[in-house]
């Protein structure tokens, strides 16, 4: 194994790794969490602490730090080297091509970026000026710098010469979202211009775009757009970035809620008082990756921004389709022309109350439809079962369904009936698309079953496999990577050995002996698995005289039709030998 490789495995432990991404909880030997590749209810996602191993066994994926890394943050092995080799201390040579892709050039970029952004509003008068502001608007030193917060001059080509400098072409920083090409396709400028910068970090805490605010002269113009952020690029996707989770997520899982605010000086506000389970969308509203990363942490949601109940504004949207994905919503009821922001920078602890006086969803949605239209009246009544019939239906749990149904029924004064009917009429307007589509595989034969079913029992027990010599000539038929596996069995010293087995058979090994762990019947006596080993064998020795029998039942008739009697014959008397045997066993 490439001595690098190694060295990063020995200092990550992929229980503490994982738990950064997912919830865990702790069962014997072993983890478990929700599987984040896949829709499930139940934990099926599972970490051996002792092979620094996990593997999910509804959807089938597995695999060590790097596989894990690779496919929650999809990318490619070189940027999960860079990334865990960051994360362990480990330096990596300048030179190893595996670490010097397109992405990783684009993340030195992003940080070049953010330091010179740094500088400028450390350094440059209207730089220092920016900062002033931030502090007239409560953020205090100690934030900006924590949250690397900075200022692009009001340039058309500064950061653009500062980055070719530093040995960087157009079309990386373009890639990168920080180049506009002019109209008349010759060259490029500046996409920050005149702007507060707020880096925007992923979960590693590794700058991948950038939220600018206008600040200055340009700060009255109604042409130009208060604030902008990078585009989609290879690191940045708007739809799956949520502002400040890579700070918030510990604290998001020991208080057991996520605040979802609009912008970044709301976050920043709410981490500088202590409430650190704030994070913001970038630039849009909640989508289903959104919701499916934070299903990692938490499924309890506190929605801290302004709600138009009657409209389909895209911020309503977003919270329509969480509520479909079960999570449980409660709104912050914000004072009338005020964001987070206003609310701590006045009175911090004005903050933490409304967060303690949020209210539930439904209670938030039937207050404001009843306030809003008239219930006494008919075109009332159809109003606010416009808006609350909707809400009422996309609920999951049938006792909660029942008692807000029920509960509009009671306050409009009709028939309960009357309510169920109308819910039966109404159609979602959009239809749901799956987040993800497990992809169909091969279903395994019993006798491939029965393979794995007897090396996780030996797996149990390594050291009764001597009580099964007289069974090694059924062995011989089994899979090759099977095989191998049993091999190593026979040998001992499993962990030992197990290290000089290909990558392939590794990772199939590393899967049984995890399914050996955490199946239910981790608790067995020996006298059980030797007797389940037992009749395992039985059944695949006879299956194994099955499928002969049926190969030599195609050759007997292939041997008749083609005039083969003396052929045929032979076969037959196999045939007989073999039916006799399987009667015996």
């Amino acid at each position: 194994m490439d001595p690098v490789i190694e060295e990063i495995k020995q200092k990550t432990d992929i229980v503490g790794l994982i738990s950064g991404y997912l919830k865990i909880e702790k069962t014997g030997a072993n983890y478990r969490a929700i599987c984040p590749f896949h829709s499930e209810k139940k934990p099926s996602f599972f970490i051996s602490p002792a092979r620094q191993i996990w593997h999910c066994f509804g959807c089938g994926l597995g695999g060590d730090i790097f596989k894990f890394i690779m496919q929650i943050e999809g990318l490619e092995f070189g940027d999960a080297l860079r990334l865990l080799a960051q994360r362990a201390g480990v330096e990596l040579k300048r030179q190893d091509p595996r670490v010097r892709t397109e992405r990783n050039r684009l993340y030195d970029i992003c940080e070049l970026a953010a330091k010179f952004f740094e500088k400028q509003i450390e350094l440059s008068k209207i730089g220092q000026d920016a900062s002033k502001y931030l502090l007239g608007r409560g953020l205090s030193e100690d934030s900006i710098k924590k949250w690397r917060v900075g200022y692009a001059p009001d340039s058309w080509q500064a950061l653009l010469s500062f980055l070719t400098e530093k040995g960087f072409n157009m079309l990386e920083i373009d890639r990168a979202g920080l180049a506009v090409k002019k109209e008349d396709g010759k060259g490029f400028y500046d996409r920050f211009r005149g702007r507060i910068i707020f880096p925007v970090f992923d979960l590693n805490s590794q700058i991948v775009g950038f939220g600018g605010r206008v600040f200055g002269e340009k700060d009255d113009e109604k042409i130009t757009a208060k604030y902008i952020n990078t585009p989609n690029t290879p690191l940045y996707d708007k739809s799956r970035i949520l502002y400040g989770l890579d700070r918030a997520k510990v604290d998001i899982r020991k208080r057991g809620e996520c605040i979802i605010v609009e912008g970044y000086t709301d976050v920043i506000m709410s981490h500088q008082i202590g409430v650190n389970n704030a994070v913001a969308v970038s630039g849009t509203s909640l989508t289903p990756a959104h919701l499916n990363i934070m299903k990692r942490y938490t499924e309890n949601l506190l929605m801290g921004f302004d709600m138009d109940i009657a409209g389909d504004s895209a911020t309503k949207r977003g919270i329509d389709l969480a509520q479909r994905e079960g999570f449980n919503i409660k709104i912050i009821t914000m004072p009338p022309e005020l964001d987070p922001a206003d609310v701590i920078k006045n009175n911090p602890s004005d903050w933490e109350k409304l967060i303690s006086c949020s209210k539930l969803i439904l209670d938030f949605y039937f207050e404001n439809a009843f306030g809003r239209f008239d219930k006494n009246m008919a075109d009332g009544k159809k109003r606010i079962s416009r808006v609350l019939i909707p809400v009422i239906k996309r609920i999951q749990n049938k006792i909660e369904l029942s008692h807000w149904t029920e509960e509009l029924a009671k306050k409009l004064g009709v028939p309960e009936r009357a309510v169920r009917e109308e819910m039966e009429k109404y159609r979602e307007k959009e239809e749901i698309v799956e987040k993800e589509i497990i992809e169909k595989v091969r279903p395994q034969t019993r006798m491939e079953k029965l393979e794995e079913r007897i090396v996780c029992l030996f797996l149990k027990k390594p050291e009764i496999i001597k009580n099964f010599e007289n069974q090694f000539f059924i062995f011989d038929k089994f899979s090759d990577k099977i095989k191998k596996i049993i091999d190593l069995i026979k040998k001992g010293n499993i962990e030992k050995t197990s290290l000089n087995l290909d990558e392939e058979v590794k990772g199939y090994f590393n899967y049984l002996f995890l399914t050996a762990q955490v199946e239910e019947g981790d608790c067995k006596s020996e006298k059980e698995i030797k007797e389940e080993l037992a009749s395992s064998c039985n059944q695949y020795h006879q299956l194994q005289i099955r499928k002969e029998l049926d190969l030599l039942a195609s050759e007997i008739k292939k041997a008749e039709n083609e005039g083969k009697a003396s052929e045929a014959q032979e076969l037959m008397k196999k045939f007989n030998q073999l039916s006799k045997e399987l009667i015996k066993n």
